[in-house]
């Protein structure tokens, strides 16, 4: 008895059907207000860093560790100090943060280094006479890790019927990298208007070239002034948690003053100022 197949049918692109993709999960709501821009800054990081990890989940990774480190700093000593145990809260609480903006920075480190093959390999897609939705789908899916994954995301959006241009406008916002607004407005112009895509691409990945190479020298010039920031901004959390596990009643009687309180508070207040204004420093020199 023969057996009949249906023939399948191929469902035609449509830009409606992009509502089926998943959002990333965000707590920004819009970018007025000093909360939004934190939330704003948090959604980021945790979509730059690539890991996976939604923000809520992060954000309760960061509560368990400093409820954990300072529960260990109110039970081991025999006369717990309020001093140590808001000390190790607050390292619990920004240590995996800081371990997340390591991520986000290594990943964007390989992103940078995987682009000028990715344009070599655009153009040469681009010469055999293809579409340029059909040469970004190809190369998207031949571009290994991290940068494939994100190409290959806006690949799936194009797939849905959503245009190269609005798929390509949220690259540069998930992945931190200023240099991918570059390639977005490339390909966008010549979707829209034409010319020598090969040209461009191939003008492209050399100028990404030198400037991989520029930052290069300029990390390598800057590496001592870096060091020594990172060591000014460290040095004081260090000096307080020492003389705080090696002398609790150290800081006792400096609070026990109004002048030694208001002090101390002034000198907090400058150490973040100075040290979020060094790390915006050296965010600018590493900007990509």
């Amino acid at each position: 008895m023969a057996t009949e197949f249906g023939t399948r049918t191929r469902i035609a692109s449509d830009p409606a059907f992009a509502g089926i993709l998943k959002d990333d999960e965000v707590y920004a709501t819009s970018d007025e207000g000093l909360g939004n821009q934190v939330n704003g800054w948090f959604d980021n990081l945790m979509i730059q860093s690539g890991t996976g990890i939604l923000p809520s989940m992060m954000l309760g990774i960061c509560l368990l560790v400093a409820i954990t480190l300072g529960g260990f700093a109110f039970v081991i000593p025999d006369n717990p100090n309020f001093l140590a145990v808001a000390l190790a809260t607050l390292i619990g609480f920004i240590g995996p943060l800081g371990i997340v903006m390591n991520v986000r920075t290594r990943r964007q480190t390989r992103l940078m280094e995987q682009m000028p093959a990715m344009l070599d390999e655009l153009a040469r897609a681009a010469k055999t006479g293809r579409s340029l939705d059909h040469c970004y789908e190809f190369v998207a899916e031949n571009t290994p890790a991290p940068l494939g994954d994100e190409l290959r995301l806006c690949a799936r959006q194009m797939q849905m019927g959503i245009d190269l241009g609005t798929a390509l406008r949220v690259l540069p916002q998930r992945t931190g990298l200023v240099t991918l607004n570059i390639l977005v407005t490339a390909l966008t112009v010549h979707q829209q208007l034409g010319g020598d895509l090969v040209m461009v691409l191939d003008r492209l990945s050399e100028t990404i070239r030198d400037r991989l190479l520029f930052l290069g020298r300029l990390r390598a010039a800057t590496t001592s002034s870096r060091a020594t920031s990172i060591l000014m901004i460290t040095l004081p959390l260090a000096i307080f948690t020492f003389l705080q596990f090696r002398d609790p009643l150290y800081f006792e009687k400096l609070f026990s003053s109004t002048w030694g309180r208001g002090l101390t508070i002034t000198a907090v207040v400058l150490q973040i100022v100075g040290a979020v204004w060094v790390l915006r420093i050296l965010k600018s020199s590493q900007q990509a």
